[in-house]
Formats: structure tokens, sequence, C-alpha cells
């Protein structure tokens, strides 16, 4: 089954290092970075994929996968 996340978070260091933890479990970039402010700070997203096997389920964690 295909997985789909969408990370989202302020445009810094932290955001960068969960992008990478999740490329790290498997994760592939699906498109291109996403930018906004919010009035206060610029918000980063990126949606990521990833392919396992099983079937899917509303109550799957998909942080944890």
């Amino acid at each position: 089954m295909k997985l789909y996340r969408y990370l989202t978070g302020p445009d810094d260091k932290n955001f960068c290092l969960r992008v990478t933890a999740a490329l790290n479990q498997g994760w592939i970039l699906y498109g291109g970075p996403t930018l906004s402010f919010n009035g206060q700070q610029t918000i980063a997203g990126q949606a990521i994929i990833k392919e396992v096997d099983g079937e899917f389920s509303q109550d799957m964690d998909l942080s944890s996968l």
C-alpha cells in the first residue's frame, strides 16, 4: 500500500531534521516544498510517500512507519 504524509512547521532546522529523519526511514519526497507566511514566521511544508506491505487502516500511525 502507498502511504502519504504532509509535514509542516516553521521553516527552521527542526523542520529540516524531521524531513531528513523521514527520508532515512524510507519515505520519498513527493513534489516540491511549499512555503507560506502566517504573519509571524515562514511555514514550510513537504509531502512524502512510502510503499509498505499490509492493508490500509484509519487507525494507522503514519509517523511510526
